[in-house]
Parts: C-alpha cells; structure tokens; sequence
C-alpha cells in the first residue's frame, strides 16, 4: 500500500503514536506559537494515518472548538505561505513536501469550520492571529494572512511549470482554492452587499500581471492535460529520497484527510480523464464567473438598515473582475490583431496556442465544463471567435454540440441552453452560415433516426435545431429554448446552400407542428370565450394565459415563415430540395393564407408555388410525376427564376445579448457541476446558493457509465464510496 515508511528530517521513523500525536495537538486547545518547532514536524510528517470518518469528524469538532483559542488554522496559513515563498525561489527543496501538507490539513480543517459556520459572520473562521502573538520580522503583525495565503498560492499556480515534482504540490493548491472559494455555497443565488467571501475577494486583489499568469496556466493546465505517473500513490520527492512523502491509497489521500473531503474522481470516469485538468477548469470558471457586490456611496453612508433581499439593485454595482477580462484579452501565440491593427489590447495579454486550445474543446465538449469555457471564449474574446469562425475544420466544435441536442433527454437543461447560445452566437456571423454548408459528412453515426450520408454540416444543424424544437414542445416547453433555436436558424436561412431532402422535409413538417399547436390553441381560446360569455362566474384568467401562449405561437409560426421566405428570397436557386419541400406539402400553408398575421409573409411562398405549379402544369408527361422528375424541373425552371413580384423583408437577424446578471445563472451552475462531477462535498444544510432536495443532474459523455445518478451531497456517503 504506497510506498515505504519515511523518514521525517528530525531522524528516526515516525510512529504511529507520533503522528497521532501531532494531529491531535494541532487539533488540541494547546497553543503553539507561529515560531515553534511543533510546525516543523507537523509539516514534515508523512501522513499514513488510516483513521476511520468518525475519528475524522470528531478531530474536525475538536479543532472547531478550539482555534478560536489557538488560532492553528491562521498559523497553518502562514506556515503554508511561507513554504511556498521558498518553493518558488527552489521547486526542489524540502519545503515543496511542507507545502503539500500545509496545504491538504489546511483544506480539510477549513472546509469543515466553513460548513459548519452558524452564521455569515467569516470572522468566526479566526484567520487573524493573536494580538500576542509573536511574529518574525519579515511579517507585519497586522498583515492580512488570507491575502498573503492567496497571493503566495497564485503566485505558485501562475509562475511554477507543472512538473512530475510539483505535479501533486499543484493539485493540492488547486483543491484548497475551491476550499477558499466554497463561501460561495453558503450566500443566496443573488449575490448582495452583505456576502462576505474573503478568498475570492483576495484572489480578486491581486496584480493583473499575476492574474495573466494564472489564467494561463490554468488554461494551459486543461490542454496540456498533465497527468500523475501513478493512480494509486503520488509521492512529491523521489523513491532515493523519501522526505516528506504523502501517500496516497486509490482515489483518496490518507484516511485523516479523507474525510470530508473526496477531490478525486471516481473510478468509473474515463481513464483519460486529467484530475488537474479538470481541478483548473472548476477554478477557471468560478474565478470568471465571481461578482463582488458593492453598495452605491450614498446608500452606504445612509443610516438606513440595507439587507441584500429588499436592496434594489440599482443601489450597488459589481467591481470589474480581473479573471474574466484576462480572460477576453487571450491572444493566440501565432497571430496578434494588434500585429495588422496596431491597436493595443487594454489590461494584461494571455499568450496561448489557439489551435491546442480548439482541438481540446472539440475531444471535451461532451462535458458542461467545457461547453461552459467555449461559451465564454466565444462570448467575451472576439479573437477566439474569430479564429473559430475561420477555421475550415469547425466541424470539431460543431459535432458534438450538436451531439449534445441530439441526446437532450439525457442531458441537462443548462446544457442545453448553452450549446444553443453558442450556435446562436456563432450564426450571427454570415461567413459561418456559408461555411456550414460546404462542408460535406460523409457519414453521422450518432443519428439513429435514418442514414445520413454525404450531409452538409449545415444541413445536419437545420436537422438537430428543428428537431430540438420538436423535443421542447414535448418534453420541456421552454419559450427561451424555442426562441433560440428558431434564431439561430433564421440567421442561417438567406446562407443555405443546397439544404439535404431530409432538412427540407423537416422545415416545411416545422411549419405544421406549429400550425397545428397554433390551430390548437385558437380553438380552445374560442370555447373559453364563449364558455366566459355564458357564464360570467368562470374563472376569467383561462383565457389570459391561452392568449399568451397563443401570442408565443403566432411569433414562433412567424419566425418560421421568415426563415422559408430568407431561403426563397435570397437562395431559391440553390436549394431546389427546399422548393419540392414546399410544393409537395403546399396544403399546410393554404389555411394561413388570408390569415391576417400571416398573409404577407405568405405571399413569396404562393408566388413561389405558383410559378413552378404552372410549370409542372405546363407539362406534358406520360404516366406520374416520380420525384426525380419532379426535382429535374425545378432544377431547370430555377434558371428561368427571376424572383418578379417577391416581396423584399429585411433580412431576420438575432443576435445574443447576455442577460443583465448572469452570476444569478453561472455561480450556481458551475457549483453544482463542481459538487456533482469533481467529487467535492459539502453539507447540504449548509448550502444555500442552489437547492439540495433534488438529485444533482449528472451529464455523463456517451458510454460512459452513470454509477451516481442520483448523486447525494452527502459527506460520510461520498467518503464510504471512495474507500
């Protein structure tokens, strides 16, 4: 199990009584100051304890009792601080290992007293050492040790390359900042002035050249990959040299540190899987994604009691955070705007390789994290989308979104909603619309319904977003997931270009789901008013919310309309599918045409019909009409097209706009995916930012098998599962 007993600096091998000793007097109400030798010893033990969870919890309780007294856990910070200041000068030394334990005992004792807070008061933490307290003279008595911690765990992450040495040192500073950062779980979705989350406010502080490098590594972290030499032990120093090493036993670390923490993913995850890739990303996206809510001056001065639940949010403002916009000022290492332009980038400029970064998006984009990355790339750097949106291979990022809808009932809701958003965001570009429909499939294995052989990409899109919308009207009935779809595909119709049979067919059969969910909602509408006229004691809000929803279907039947008018108008002779589409269901669109919504937008489409019409009747053919004939005189009367008498409308165009807080969405979301995917738990009781009665939603890559589905953000059940 691991590997052999170490032997500590201080000489001899540490016994079991040894170990028990030091944790129990960190734990203990005995104090020991910042500059005893007890802190050496504790951080160079090598943890091989196997301490049942019980025993765990109740070192936890003690500690929880008693660093009010000792203030171990602000001392701890300290000495963590301090081995990773020398660790930067010497990535080998001895206080890498020192800094690998103060880390994990640091993580273990905060996550449980941030848990276990009986308040939002983060003072009750006691991260300030005592007044008494004797400090050496490179430190300031009144230094702040959660910005000095935060400063010195960043500069390490930022400036140290990950190396088979430093390998675990990495992944231990990466799991006690989504310990530091876990403030989050205990405030309401909507972030107010009262929040209190030092950490991330720390992180927040620091120097934007120090944010750059951090950003980067944690970028370059999920591309590159990096994984451990062994899954079963992880040892800092070399097997000749054993100081300090921390063993590790399956996916968890020795059992005094096991409980209640569980980082690592279980075993039924992808071997593929890098745990320092996905540990960078999680704290990627709640960097990015943090907003710290600041009261407006005059508010502030007022004697006026202020809760964040009755603030009007015109009274505070959000201060700029410096992840996000390192993160829009990424800059691909082989080509700078500012090279042509000559216009300089504001704040600091991250240097990565923009095609590494698109090929590992395409292998992860069955994973919400990563859907989550792209959509903030392609939202907020407009280098990046304009790399993706030149690439010729954009079928790499495309596929699996469009997978991803493909599957929808076995995805989440957030999922979906951000694979649309990306498709919309990337269909307000007119050179992608064209792109898509050049690019040829040879094959779709995903797609179940029916062979898709030598399918454009684009016509593959038409086929998924229409089918989305289909599964919507069935299963979730979600107008925001409606509207999107149907934008994204009316910013692509005036672009299609030789749109497949089965695409066509699917659009016109768009048109007659709707139409008839529209026809639906009439009728009933007419019998409530009338059951309403007759007898005026019936509950008069029927009709209301018929009414709306009508409203909905007339706009949806509306944008559908336009999206067939866009492809006759502006690409009629290019998709002659689209024509026998129309043509061979033309008797769904004939109840409409004197419908005073929808007779306009229904004129092209009769002008349309009644050209080739009479050129179908024009001539004369032995026996019937076969769908190749059919085909060959639209492909033939397509040249005589002159488009006389269409009705020009300005081209539909939808572009995204985010919502005015989109914390309220992202925080949350990127918690839940935390706790349900990295293996991280926290006490339900504890958290407020999101509900915890329901099961978590699990989305799992395709054949991968869902062992947890109905996850439970249990401690001791997370810890059991991982023994």
């Amino acid at each position: 199990m691991g590997t052999g007993p170490s032997t500590p600096r201080w000489g001899g091998e540490v016994s079991q009584d040894t170990a028990e000793f030091l944790i129990g007097t960190f734990v203990g109400g005995k104090t020991f100051p910042l500059n005893s030798d007890y802190w050496q010893k504790l951080l160079e033990l090598p943890f091989d304890l196997h301490w049942p969870a019980n025993r765990v919890q109740q070192a936890c309780h003690t500690f929880a009792q008693n660093n009010s007294s000792t203030r171990h856990l602000a001392k701890i910070l300290v000495h963590l601080t301090w081995c990773l200041q020398e660790s930067l000068s010497n990535p080998d030394s001895a206080a890498s290992m020192k800094a690998v334990n103060a880390s994990y005992i640091s993580s273990v004792f905060l996550k449980y007293s941030i848990e276990n807070l009986k308040s939002e008061n983060l003072e009750d933490l006691y991260l300030s050492l005592d007044e008494n307290e004797t400090v050496p003279d490179n430190m300031h008595k009144d230094e702040n040790i959660i910005n000095m911690v935060m400063h010195a765990v960043l500069s390490y992450i930022g400036k140290v390359d990950v190396s088979p040495k430093t390998y675990l040192l990495h992944h231990e500073l990466l799991n006690f900042m989504l310990i530091a950062m876990s403030t989050q779980l205990l405030s309401g979705p909507s972030p107010g002035p009262n929040d209190v989350h030092p950490f991330l406010d720390a992180a927040m502080s620091q120097e934007s050249s120090l944010v750059g490098l951090v950003v980067h590594k944690l970028l370059l972290n999920y591309i590159s990959r990096p994984r451990s030499k062994s899954s079963a032990s992880y040892t800092l120093m070399s097997e000749e040299n054993q100081l300090g090493v921390l063993k590790r036993v399956g996916s968890a670390a020795a059992n005094i540190v096991l409980y209640p923490l569980s980082y690592f993913v279980n075993s039924s995850v992808e071997a593929s899987r890098s745990q320092l890739a996905d540990s960078s990303i999680n704290i990627l996206l709640l960097l990015i994604h943090y907003r710290k809510c600041i009261l407006v001056e005059s508010v502030k001065n007022s004697n006026t009691s202020v809760t964040s639940e009755s603030l009007l949010k015109d009274e505070t403002y959000f201060a700029e955070n410096p992840y996000c916009k390192a993160l829009e000022n990424v800059r691909d290492v082989e080509f700078d705007r500012v090279d042509i332009e000559g216009n300089a980038h504001s704040g600091p400029v991250v240097r990565l390789s923009f095609a590494s970064l698109f090929d590992t998006l395409g292998m992860c984009l069955a994973d919400e994290t990563a859907v989550l990355l792209l959509y903030a790339l392609v939202h907020g750097n407009s280098d990046f989308l304009e790399y993706v949106l030149v690439r010729t291979d954009i079928d790499t990022l495309l596929m699996p979104l469009l997978e991803t809808l493909y599957d929808a009932s076995r995805r989440t809701s957030n999922q979906i909603y951000m694979v649309l958003i990306i498709l919309l965001i990337l269909s307000q570009d007119s050179s992608f619309n064209a792109s898509i429909h050049k690019l040829i499939l040879p094959s779709v294995p995903w797609y179940q319904e029916r062979l898709l052989h030598q399918t454009s990409l684009g016509s593959l899109m038409v086929i998924i977003l229409i089918r989305t919308v289909k599964y919507n009207m069935s299963k979730m009935r979600d107008v925001y997931l409606h509207t999107n779809c149907l934008a994204a595909l009316a910013n692509m119709a005036p672009h299609v270009h030789r749109l497949s049979s089965y695409a066509s067919q699917r659009l016109v059969s768009l048109f007659d789901m709707l139409s008839r969910k529209y026809a639906k909602l009439a009728e009933q509408k007419n019998d409530k008013m009338q059951m309403s006229d007759s007898d005026p004691k019936d509950d008069d809000k029927l009709p209301e919310d018929t009414s709306a929803e009508l409203h909905i279907y007339t706009d949806f039947l509306r944008i559908v309309l336009e999206i067939l008018n866009g492809i006759l108008t502006y690409a009629l002779p290019r998709n002659p599918e689209v024509i026998y589409a129309i043509m061979h269901r033309q008797e769904v669109f004939q109840p409409f045409r004197n419908h005073p919504r929808f007779n306009e937008l229904l004129e092209n489409i009769f002008s349309v019909l009644d050209f080739f019409n009479s050129r179908m009747d024009a001539q004369k053919l032995d026996g019937e009409w076969s769908v190749e004939k059919v085909l060959q005189l639209i492909n033939i009367n397509c040249k005589f097209w002159r488009g006389d008498g269409m009705k020009m409308f300005t081209q539909l165009r939808f572009t995204y706009e985010q919502e005015s807080h989109p914390e309220e969405f992202f925080i949350p979301y990127v918690w839940q995916l935390v706790i349900a995917r990295s293996g991280f738990s926290f006490d339900p009781s504890s958290i407020n930012l999101f509900p915890v009665e329901l099961p978590v939603e699990v989305s799992y890559a395709p054949g991968e098998i869902n062992k947890d589905q109905k996850m439970q953000l249990n401690v001791k059940d997370a810890v059991e599962s991982s023994v």
